[in-house]
C-alpha cells in the first residue's frame, strides 16, 4: 500500500469517526465569534445607559447592595464589573455552580444571572439568564456537548485530536505531485462551473487546504484546555522551563487591629484600582467567598480581550492593597496560556481577527459533510461497478 493511499485510509476512517462532533464543534464556534456584536444590538437597552452631565458613578458598595436586593434570595454577587466607557451600564454576576457528578451542562449549573444597573442612578436596566442564553447554550455545546464538563469534554477534546491530525494529513493528500498548472489549478483553485461531485471535492480539498493553517490554530488552543499534558506542553515550550509559575497565596486578617477601617472596604479597594489600573477598559469586582479571602480586582487593557490584564488583591476588612500581579511580569508561557482564549475566537487581533475564525470555523463545519460525500459516492461507485460485473459473468 503506497504512502498517500496509508494516509487517504486514516484521514477517511478518522474523519468519519469523529465527523458528526467536528461539525456541532466547528458550527457553534462559527455562530459563537460575533456574540458580542450581536448581543450588543439586542440587548442593547440592558447593556447601555443615557450619560447625565456632570454625573459621577455611585459607590461601588451601595451598586452592589442594590443588585443583590434586586437579585433577592439573599444570596450575595460572586463578580462585579465597571467599565471606563461611560455609556455602559455595569454588570452584577451571581453564579453557582451544580453538584459535581452532574451529567448535563443544565445540572452542572445552579444559577448564572447577570443584573444590569445604571451606574449614576442605580436603576436595574435589565436582567439577564445566562444558563439559558442562547451564546451561552451554543458555547457550552461548543465546550462539552451540553454535557457537564467532567463528561462532555473529553469527547470534544479528543474529537479536537483527532481533527489535528486529520488537517495534517489533509494537507498531505493536498500537496500536487507536481507544479504543472493543470495540478496547481486543481489544487488551489475552486472550478465552480464543474458538476456537482467535482464542485464538492474542489470544496472538500480546496477551501480545506486554505482554511487549515487558521484551523489549526483554532484546535490547537481549544486542546490547551481540553488535557492538561498539552497545556503543560505549550508552557514548557514558551517558558523552555519546567518550573511552575509562583503561586502567592494570601489572605485577608480581622484579628489584625491595625487593618480596621470605618469606611467600606471594597469602595477602598475600588478607588485603589481605578488609580492603580488607570489604564484598564473595565474593572472585574470578585468578592471574597470566605472569611480569609481577599478582594481581588482585574483590570482588563481593551474592550473584549481578556489577556492584556493586570491583578490587584486587597484585605476585605480594610481595603489594604496586599499585591500586584501584572501581566508584563509574567513569563513567555504563562502569557501566551493567558491569550489562549483570545487568540481561540480570533479577538486577539481585533475584527480581521474574528472574521478569520468566522470563515475558518465555516468551512471547518462543512468539511465533515463534504468529506463524507466523497466517500458515500467513491462507495457507491465501487458497488456499481461490482454489481455490473457481477451481471457480466452470469
Amino acid at each position: 500500500m503506497s504512502f498517500k493511499r496509508s494516509i487517504r485510509k486514516i484521514h477517511l476512517w478518522l474523519g468519519l469517526s469523529s465527523g458528526l462532533v467536528v461539525f456541532i464543534v466547528s458550527i457553534t464556534g462559527c455562530l459563537y465569534v460575533f456574540q458580542k456584536e450581536i448581543s450588543s444590538l439586542y440587548y442593547h437597552d440592558v447593556l447601555y445607559v443615557d450619560v447625565p452631565k456632570n454625573a459621577s458613578t455611585l459607590p461601588i458598595s451601595e451598586l452592589i447592595k442594590k443588585a443583590e436586593l434586586e437579585y433577592g434570595k439573599q444570596i450575595p454577587i460572586r463578580t462585579a464589573t465597571s467599565f471606563k466607557q461611560t455609556d455602559k451600564a455595569w454588570e452584577f454576576m451571581f453564579f453557582k455552580a451544580g453538584p459535581e457528578d452532574a451529567i448535563t451542562y443544565f445540572e452542572a449549573i445552579e444559577y448564572y444571572d447577570a443584573i444590569y444597573l445604571n451606574p449614576y442612578t442605580g436603576a436595574v436596566t435589565g436582567k439577564i439568564d445566562y444558563k439559558y442564553n442562547f451564546f451561552s447554550l451554543v458555547k457550552y455545546m461548543h465546550w462539552s456537548l451540553l454535557l457537564s464538563t467532567t463528561y462532555g469534554q473529553p469527547i470534544v477534546g479528543y474529537a479536537t485530536l483527532i481533527f489535528v491530525v486529520m488537517l495534517i494529513s489533509g494537507i498531505i493528500l493536498w500537496w500536487p505531485k507536481n507544479l504543472k498548472k493543470s495540478n496547481v489549478n486543481k489544487s488551489f483553485k475552486v472550478k465552480w462551473s464543474a458538476k456537482f461531485k467535482r464542485l464538492n471535492y474542489d470544496l472538500h480539498n480546496v477551501a480545506g487546504f486554505y482554511a487549515s493553517f487558521v484551523l489549526l490554530l483554532l484546535a490547537l488552543t481549544g486542546m490547551v484546555w481540553a488535557f492538561k499534558w498539552f497545556q503543560a506542553t505549550v508552557y514548557l515550550v514558551a517558558a523552555q522551563s519546567t518550573t511552575a509559575p509562583e503561586q502567592i497565596k494570601l489572605s485577608s486578617n480581622l484579628a489584625d487591629s491595625t487593618l480596621k477601617t470605618t469606611q467600606n472596604p471594597i469602595d477602598l479597594a475600588y478607588q485603589t484600582a481605578k488609580r492603580e489600573l488607570a489604564e484598564a477598559d473595565r474593572l472585574a469586582i470578585l468578592k471574597p467567598a470566605t472569611a480569609e479571602a481577599t478582594i481581588r480586582i482585574t483590570g482588563y487593557r481593551g474592550k473584549e480581550v481578556y489577556y492584556n490584564q493586570d491583578q490587584l488583591q486587597f484585605d476585605q476588612y480594610s481595603g489594604k492593597r496586599l499585591h500586584r500581579k501584572n501581566f508584563t511580569d509574567a513569563n513567555n508561557g504563562e502569557k501566551i496560556i493567558a491569550m489562549n482564549y483570545d487568540i481561540h475566537v480570533g479577538a486577539i487581533l481585533g475584527l480581521p481577527g474574528k472574521i478569520l475564525a468566522f470563515i475558518a470555523s465555516l468551512i471547518s463545519s462543512s468539511l465533515p459533510i463534504t468529506g463524507f460525500m466523497i466517500w458515500w459516492g467513491r462507495k457507491n461507485k465501487k458497488t456499481k461497478i461490482i454489481h455490473s460485473e457481477k451481471l457480466i459473468t452470469a
